[in-house]
């Protein structure tokens, strides 16, 4: 085989990274990178991307492409960042227009901030084939946590984002607007329909019990042990369980900044005239208590 997958985790989101490379040729792609925020200081830092530049650099790699599985909201993309040392297309799901639509209403945003996916060089849809070096690749539309959520299968592995966790932590929420459990329990089966021995990489891994870190898991051990989708568990049990749990669970700490920018290829929003960069907080915009009542507390 000439795919080889490397890993890099920031531990404050528990998100993975991964460099995908045929070494036959040194051509690669990245998939997922983040732009380190440390949002009680609102400093922005790249040590993250660094050290997935050095590494393709001392490769002396060719980076063809910088893949997002989709608008992530518990992390900044740093692929502007990596864009400009590396070059390299960012690539993202044709369902991208709908997230803007949403998340640009929900943030305000006026006329200057396009909603048709232009701050991607690269939209893909579902079934695009598409190539790393000599490695065939191909696009998957797998919405429930999003409606823009996409996988990339990259020769024999499978990078889906958010869409299935490790086997023993299941499944992404789908209480994000958008988002729809039985959309995700269809998007999961079809990717367990795919061959078993197909390595299925994770975006995240929360370590559930403690455990190490762990972020591949074939074909075949998700349908045997996933704990939210293998098995025979039915569709109505699954969206069931989703729509319990997500009740239970709180918003990302960096939803509103990831959102903004994310939303925007990894781009930050323009400066102010002074040269400044803010990111909005709209009060209330995944619940809480009426703003009409708080507006009368004197």
């Amino acid at each position: 085989m000439t795919l080889e997958v490397a890993h890099f985790f920031d531990e404050s989101s528990s998100t993975l990274t991964y460099v995908a490379t045929d070494t036959s040729v040194g051509s690669c792609a990245i998939i997922d990178p983040v732009l380190d925020l440390d949002y009680a200081s609102g400093t922005l830092s790249t040590e993250s991307a660094d050290a997935i530049i050095g590494f393709i650099e001392s490769r002396e790699l060719h980076l063809e492409c910088i893949l997002e599985t989709h608008i992530h909201a518990d992390h900044l993309s740093s692929a502007p960042y990596i864009k400009a040392k590396l070059g390299g297309d960012i690539a993202i799901g044709a369902h991208i227009t709908a997230v803007q639509k949403t998340f640009g209403t929900i943030f305000n945003e006026g006329n200057s901030f396009k909603r048709d996916g232009s701050q991607f060089d690269w939209i893909l849809s579902d079934g695009d084939a598409f190539s790393v070096g000599a490695l065939k690749c191909e696009a998957f539309h797998v919405p429930g946590h999003t409606p823009a959520c996409m996988a990339y299968r990259i020769d024999d592995a499978l990078f889906v984002g958010d869409t299935l966790f490790m086997p023993d932590a299941g499944t992404a929420r789908c209480d994000f607007p958008g988002g729809d459990a039985k959309a995700l329990y269809e998007s999961c089966q079809r990717l367990l329909a795919l061959p078993e021995e197909t390595r299925v990489f994770v975006c995240h891994d929360y370590q559930p019990g403690g455990r190490a870190l762990q972020f591949v898991a074939t074909i075949a051990d998700h349908r045997r042990h996933n704990i939210h989708v293998g098995g025979d568990i039915p569709l109505e049990q699954f969206v069931g369980m989703r729509e319990i749990r997500d009740a239970t669970l709180d918003m990302p700490t960096l939803i509103l900044p990831s959102l903004q920018v994310n939303m925007r290829a990894g781009h930050l929003p323009p400066l102010d005239e002074q040269g400044r960069l803010f990111l909005k907080v709209p009060v209330n915009a995944f619940g809480g208590a009426d703003l009409a009542s708080l507006a009368s507390i004197e």
